[in-house]
């Protein structure tokens, strides 16, 4: 499917800088034996793709602003774009040789995400959606599942590690959900997760305090696969909390409603 101009740039970048994660993620397991060591690698890794997404984005487009997990904030010359990147997402994944991590990247307009591409490498899949335009996988249309039934749906969320305040909240979320549903999946990638939600794989995804490069280009994806995408809190907002639901249209309320009886 042919897109924007930006659409392609941010595309290109996603590849480049997945190919050059795709070998540094065949060393990781010689580095095994060194917890301390694979860490640092996998860190030189994760800046050393998002150095290739910066150059390639803002060589193209030197005037947008830059928001990203590394790098921190920069603002432009063009007050109303900014580029919103995770260039490793998953990093606990890469970091253990499990193939299942990402390259995020997403552009904001006006305060609003118009456009969002995910790229898995090890599995040669790019999600990626402009408003508007509908949303793809590769040479694929994206539509979210048609499943009407909780207890027919599956939802993956992100459980909290290393003593975060917010575990025994996930685990009443949890304990309320898993009765009325199909399964839970927990798989360490909150782009993915997004991404398989608007590929029809997950009927539903929630999390909270998450970062606006782990969220923002699975917004727009999720909303033109025809998925619904709402703050945890009906006040809040995604990109600023941090706190997010999205599911099919048809189990959203239901699923909602759970999520938040606390």
């Amino acid at each position: 499917m042919p897109g924007s101009a930006n659409l392609n740039i941010m595309i290109k970048a996603a590849r480049k800088a997945g190919r050059a994660l795709v070998k540094d993620f065949r060393e990781v397991e010689n580095l095994q034996v060194s917890m301390k060591g694979a860490g640092d690698f996998v860190s030189r890794a994760d800046t050393n793709a998002e150095q290739i997404i910066k150059s390639e984005l803002m060589n193209a487009r030197p005037t947008y602003g830059w928001l990203a997990e590394e790098g921190g904030g920069e603002e432009g010359k063009d007050p109303t774009r900014r580029w919103i990147v995770d260039p490793l997402d998953g990093t606990t994944n890469f970091l253990h040789g499990l193939p299942h991590w990402a390259v995020s990247i997403a552009l904001e307009h006006k305060g609003q995400v118009v456009s969002g591409v995910i790229f898995d490498p090890a599995k040669d899949e790019m999600f990626f959606a402009e408003k508007g335009e509908g949303a793809w996988m590769n040479e694929s249309r994206l539509r979210v599942s048609g499943r009407a039934r909780m207890i027919e749906a599956i939802f993956a969320t992100g459980v909290p590690f290393g003593g975060r305040s917010d575990l025994p909240q996930t685990l009443q979320d949890l304990a309320r959900l898993m009765p009325a549903c199909a399964g839970v999946r927990r798989w360490g990638s909150a782009a993915l997760d997004m991404a398989y939600v608007a590929a029809g794989r997950y009927d539903g995804f929630w999390e909270r305090r998450l970062n606006p490069w782990d969220l923002a280009a699975g917004v727009v994806i999720v909303r033109e696969a025809g998925g619904l995408i709402a703050p945890l809190e009906p006040s809040g907002d995604i990109l600023e909390d941090g706190h997010v639901i999205c599911a099919n249209e048809a189990v959203f309320d239901k699923f909602a409603e759970v999520i938040r009886a606390a």
